[in-house]
C-alpha cells in the first residue's frame, strides 16, 4: 500500500494541476527567475554540499552542476512565450479551408527521479523543463548524497508550494511508492536496470516516460586526429566527477598507427590536471571521490578482473574512497570492464586496425548513450557517426553536448528514449496537441459524405489522384 504521506501528496498535487496548468507564459517565467536567483544567491551551499557528499571542488559544481542548470533557465526565459504559442502547421488542399495548429499543454502531475552523479542538475534540469511546460512535479532523488539533498529541500520549500512543487526523500521503498501512482508523466534518470523497474510500474497506468539511461560510450580516434587535443579532451570527460558522468568517454578505440602516441598523450594530460605523481594525484583537490564504499569495491573489482595492462595510475584507497585515474591498455574484450558501464576514472584503451573495425565493434554491443569522434578529416567523421548509433555524441570532444540547450539529448533502445533539455525538455513534459479549425461553413470533405453516389465516387478518385 502506498504510504499515507506520499499519497496524499500526489492527490494535493492532482488537485492543482489544473490550476497550475493555466498559468501564463509571464507567471511561469516568474517561477523560473525565482529558481534561478534563488541558485545564484545559495551558490556557496551547493558547492558545501556537494564537497561533503563527493569532496567536488567549487570549480567543478560551477561548471558542472550548476552551469547547466542555469544555462537551461535562461533559455527558458528567453523561449517559452514563442515555446507556448500555437504552432500553426500547413494545410493540406484537400483540407482546404481549415487551420491546423499544434498546441502544447502541460501533461499533469509528473514525476522526476534523478540519480547521484550530478544531483544538483539531473533534478533541478527537468524541473526546469517541467515547470516551463505548467506541470506540476514530485522529485525524487538519490539518498546516496544527503547534504546535496538536504539543500536542495531547503531551497525548493523556499521557492514553491508543496501543491506544485515538493521533494520527497528517501530510499527505494520511497521511489516504489511514488511509481504505483498515477503519474501523468515520469522522468527517470539512472541505469538500464532500474529504468526496466520504472518503465514496468509505468506500463500499470499506461504513464508515458523519458529514461536517460547509462551504457559504454566509447570514444574512436583515427590515424589524422590531433592526438594532444584529443586527450585532453579524453582525460577532462573521463575525470570530470571521478568519472562518475552518464555520458563520460568509456572506453577508447584508436587506431593503430597511433595507439602508443595516444596513451602517452593520455598520461601527460591527466598529470597536467591532477598531478604529477601518485600522491599528487591523490591530493588533487580537482578530482572527486567515488560515491560509496559498494561502488568503490565494484570498480576495483573491475580493474583487478580487466585482464588488462595498467600503463597510468592503478592506485586505490578504499577508506578515502579514493581511485586515481587509470589507464589500461591491452584489455580482453570479454572482461567485465568491457562488459559493464564502468562509472568511474578507468580507461580502457584498444587497438584496432582501421576505423572500419572499431563501427564494427561499436555496432556488434548495446547502444550507447553517447559517442565521441577524433578525426582530422571532417567526411571521415561525419562517416563514422553515420554508420554508428547513440543517443548523441561530439566531433573533436567529449561530453558538451550534454549541456547545450538546443541539443536534444537521451539515449536510444537500452541507453533510453525520449529527449531532454531546452525546447525538447519542454516536448517531453507537454502533450502536443493537434487541433483543426474549420474557418468556413463549406469544406470540400462534404462533397464526399454519404450516400456514395457515382458523384462522390469521382470526387474520392479525383482526391487520391491529385491532393
Amino acid at each position: 500500500m502506498t504510504p499515507p504521506p506520499v499519497d496524499a501528496l500526489f492527490a494535493r498535487q492532482q488537485a492543482a494541476r489544473w490550476r497550475v496548468a493555466a498559468t501564463s507564459a509571464d507567471q511561469r517565467r516568474a517561477k523560473l527567475r525565482g529558481l534561478l536567483d534563488a541558485l545564484m544567491v545559495h551558490r556557496a551551499e551547493a558547492h558545501a554540499a556537494l564537497a561533503a557528499d563527493f569532496r567536488k571542488s567549487p570549480e567543478e559544481v560551477d561548471l558542472s552542476e550548476l552551469y547547466p542548470v542555469v544555462s537551461e533557465l535562461k533559455d527558458a526565459l528567453r523561449h517559452l512565450r514563442r515555446w507556448m504559442k500555437p504552432h500553426k502547421v500547413p494545410t493540406p488542399i484537400g483540407l482546404f479551408g481549415s487551420a491546423g495548429t499544434i498546441r502544447y499543454e502541460p501533461r499533469g502531475v509528473t514525476l522526476i527521479i534523478s540519480p547521484w552523479n550530478y544531483p544538483i542538475y539531473l533534478t533541478l534540469g527537468p524541473l526546469v523543463s517541467a515547470i516551463a511546460a505548467g506541470n506540476c512535479a514530485i522529485l525524487k532523488p538519490s539518498e546516496f548524497t544527503p547534504h546535496t539533498t538536504a539543500f536542495l529541500k531547503q531551497l525548493l520549500a523556499g521557492l514553491f508550494p508543496e501543491e506544485e512543487v515538493a521533494l520527497v526523500e528517501g530510499e527505494a521503498d520511497v521511489a516504489q511508492a511514488l511509481l504505483a501512482l498515477p503519474f501523468d508523466h515520469v522522468f527517470f534518470t539512472g541505469s538500464p536496470a532500474v529504468g526496466k523497474v520504472v518503465m514496468r510500474a509505468a506500463a500499470e497506468h499506461l504513464t508515458s516516460v523519458t529514461l536517460e539511461l547509462g551504457g559504454k560510450s566509447p570514444v574512436l580516434v583515427d590515424a589524422d586526429a590531433d592526438l594532444r587535443l584529443a586527450a585532453r579532451k579524453i582525460a577532462w570527460g573521463k575525470g570530470l566527477n571521478g568519472g562518475q558522468t552518464c555520458v563520460a568517454p568509456d572506453y577508447v578505440l584508436v587506431h593503430a598507427k597511433v595507439h602508443d602516441a595516444l596513451v602517452e598523450e593520455l598520461k601527460g594530460a591527466f598529470s597536467a590536471f591532477y598531478g604529477e605523481d601518485p600522491e599528487a594525484r591523490k591530493a588533487s583537490p580537482d578530482l572527486a571521490r567515488i560515491i560509496t564504499p559498494r561502488h568503490h569495491a565494484r570498480l576495483a573489482g573491475l580493474l583487478r578482473e580487466s585482464r588488462g595492462l595498467v600503463v597510468f595510475g592503478g592506485e586505490q584507497d578504499a577508506g578515502s574512497l579514493y581511485l586515481s585515474p587509470t589507464i589500461l591498455t591491452e584489455v580482453d574484450p570479454e572482461s567485465p570492464l568491457m562488459r559493464e558501464e564502468i562509472f568511474g576514472p578507468l580507461l580502457p584503451v584498444l587497438k584496432v586496425p582501421d576505423m572500419d573495425t572499431a563501427a564494427a565493434f561499436v555496432n556488434a554491443r548495446p547502444k550507447p548513450l553517447a559517442l565521441y569522434v577524433f578525426s582530422g578529416r571532417r567526411s571521415n567523421a561525419e562517416a563514422l557517426v553515420a554508420r554508428t548509433t547513440a543517443g548523441g555524441g561530439c566531433i573533436n570532444d567529449t561530453v558538451l553536448h550534454f549541456v547545450h540547450t538546443g541539443l536534444p539529448t537521451g539515449g536510444v533502445n537500452t541507453s533510453g528514449f525520449g529527449k531532454a533539455h531546452g525546447f525538447h525538455g519542454f516536448q517531453a513534459f507537454s502533450n502536443a496537441r493537434g487541433i483543426l479549425r474549420q474557418r468556413t461553413r463549406f469544406s470540400a470533405i462534404q462533397l464526399m459524405y454519404p450516400p456514395y453516389t457515382g458523384f462522390v465516387r469521382r470526387m474520392i478518385d479525383l482526391t487520391l489522384k491529385y491532393f
